[in-house]
């Protein structure tokens, strides 16, 4: 387990303090993350990468000349929030755009794109280069669906290689596709990681085994085969992989073997041994190999082995020199100008529209109504980590509790500075989206906004206006999350609870009886999703898995909802 930490819920931050300290000559503190502490002379495309803590040293140690120019940090495993994104990004602009850079995790997705939106409204342009390298987690007919895993970093390098060159935003990420799509990635694991603080592993593989296609967030592998020796485990990776090698290419390869963070490097020299050995043999000439910890998972015993299939263009950009704190190649470069990058962006004062007594009252309550649903969610925290765990990466629970601890916070401090309701859980939720990030993060943060933005200020509301804001909070869900019923979301609970809700107002029932039997059939519903197999989300690549454990997401909604009716009673 990771054994060093003083609050758990606090890792990351107290971590990246630390980092901060240590590393001033490399890069500076900014809300959200950090960046360059010098501007190149000249402006240049922006190159900033991000996503959840536990992953060092990505993604903080790659920030630096030649590398990228900002990292966006998350909480551990879980997506930084669309704020964080934005707040590092204004800060890294130089005048020539910014490209965002991530592994394809949906809630990445999420907060990276509204960041993206949100420049651009600004008249900065902004766009995305998603990393799908992992070939365990979908086939090759589906490669938009793979995770971002080792390939992350020989992506993030060649972009930032292409925007040291001085070329423009849409150059750049042209670039970026382009290594992404000759980048492909496998690994094994052979023990599971632990969150810090905590005391179980978020899987673990059988005795006298390994776990083959692992992601990085936690996830166990795809299947389960007997522990090999070195010279077999470098079979299995070399063999899965030039399986995917690029029609037409020049047998010029530029390999990396990683370890997940307890593997130790005579190992992975080994391991080099017979990977480099395997792919000679195949007539493959290894270019500038990299050998060492480059993308880690907390305290996971396992490696990858990314190929990145080179060509003319590509090569130099591979071979180009940089300097970060983690990763060094090539001679020092020149042309930082020694001055910080801006730390000076406008922050908007919170501003709540001027709301009516019973609306202030009715935000009174929901502020009491946030701390119920905090007081349940604490109690139910490891329970959903447990669920989420079986499929997923095990952080549900505790980013659920993150998230309704900052709304509660939030909604207290509206109410305080004489907030009516809608503006109250607007708050609120822009709360929980930065706090808990993740994929439930930006959907309940989002969302929450929506149901604040549909009630409004003016009065405490009806059967009918709830109704409304039930129905923007699932529109949002639905948006954003593309996901439908039958997919093993919370969808398969929130449509339930949503269309009885409707049936019951409708009727002419009174709210507190409507909200009861919504909440009765979204707790069906969410056990029904047992049965189900995922199609969206981490939990897709071990789909069977998966069957017999209810959906987290779909749990904890049918958890709140049904709080909501038993405090409206």
């Amino acid at each position: 387990m990771t054994k060093i930490v003083n609050d758990p819920a606090e890792f990351a931050e107290d971590s990246l303090e630390g980092y901060v300290k240590l590393y001033p000559q490399y890069v500076r503190r900014v809300p959200g993350g950090i960046v360059r502490a010098g501007r190149a002379a000249e402006p240049k495309v922006a190159v900033i990468v991000g996503g959840g803590s536990g992953h060092y040293p990505a993604f903080t140690g790659y920030v630096g000349q030649g590398f990228a120019d900002g990292a966006v940090v998350g909480n551990i495993f879980t997506s930084p929030s669309a704020s964080y994104a934005y707040s590092v990004a204004k800060r890294a602009h130089s005048g020539k755009g910014i490209v965002f850079s991530y592994g394809n995790y949906a809630g990445d997705v999420m907060n990276f794109g509204i960041a993206a939106e949100q420049l651009e409204a600004e008249g900065i342009s902004a766009r995305t280069v998603i990393v799908t390298d992992d070939i365990a987690s979908a086939p090759a007919s589906e490669r938009t669906k793979r995770r971002g895993i080792a390939g992350d970093f020989v992506v993030f390098k060649m972009l930032s290689a292409a925007a040291e060159t001085g070329a423009d935003l849409d150059e750049v990420v042209r670039v970026g596709t382009l290594v992404n799509d000759r980048t492909f990635t496998i690994g094994i694991a052979f023990d599971g990681c632990t969150f810090p603080g905590a005391d179980d592993k978020l899987f673990t593989v059988p005795e006298g085994h390994m776990s083959i296609g692992l992601g990085v967030h936690g996830e166990p592998g795809i299947e389960d085969a007997p522990l090999g020796t070195a010279k077999e485990i470098a079979k299995i990776l070399v063999d899965r992989l030039l399986a995917e090698a690029p029609a037409g290419h020049n047998g010029r390869v530029a390999p990396l073997v990683n370890g997940l963070g307890r593997t130790k490097w005579e190992e992975l020299y080994l391991l080099w041994a017979e990977v480099s050995a395997l792919l000679e043999a195949e007539g493959l000439t290894c270019v500038e190999p990299e050998v060492g910890e480059l993308i880690t998972s907390l305290d996971m015993s396992g490696v990858s082995l990314t190929l990145l299939w080179l060509d003319d263009e590509l090569e130099p950009l591979w071979n180009a020199p940089c300097e970060t704190s983690a990763f060094r190649k090539g001679a020092p470069l020149a042309g930082a100008t020694g001055a910080d990058f801006a730390d000076e962006v406008a922050e908007d004062d919170a501003w709540f529209a001027e709301a009516t007594a019973n609306s202030k009252n009715a935000a009174a309550q929901a502020v009491t109504l946030f701390s119920g649903i905090e007081e349940l969610l604490r109690s139910a925290e490891s329970e959903l980590g447990r669920i989420d765990a079986v499929a997923g990466d095990g952080d549900h629970g505790r980013g659920m509790v993150r998230g309704v601890e900052a709304a509660t916070a939030a909604a207290t401090e509206a109410v305080d500075a004489g907030a009516g309701l809608g503006s109250t859980i607007a708050h609120a939720g822009d709360a929980w989206a930065e706090n808990a990030g993740g994929t439930s993060g930006v959907l309940w943060g989002s969302a929450l906004r929506s149901l604040g933005l549909s009630l409004g200020d003016d009065d405490t509301p009806d059967a009918a206006a709830v109704l409304s804001a039930a129905r923007a909070f699932r529109d949002t869900i639905v948006r954003l999350g593309k996901a439908t019923v039958g997919d093993k979301t919370m969808v398969d609970a929130m449509e339930p609870f949503v269309g009885t809700l409707t049936a019951r107002v409708d009727a002419g029932a009174p709210l507190g009886s409507a909200l009861v039997e919504a909440a009765a059939d979204a707790t069906r519903a969410a056990e029904a999703t047992a049965a189900l197999t995922p199609k969206l989300g981490r939990a897709r690549p071990l789909a069977a898995q998966s069957i017999g454990t209810a959906d987290a997401g779909a749990t904890s909604f049918a958890m709140i909802v049904t709080r909501i009716a038993e405090q409206h009673g």
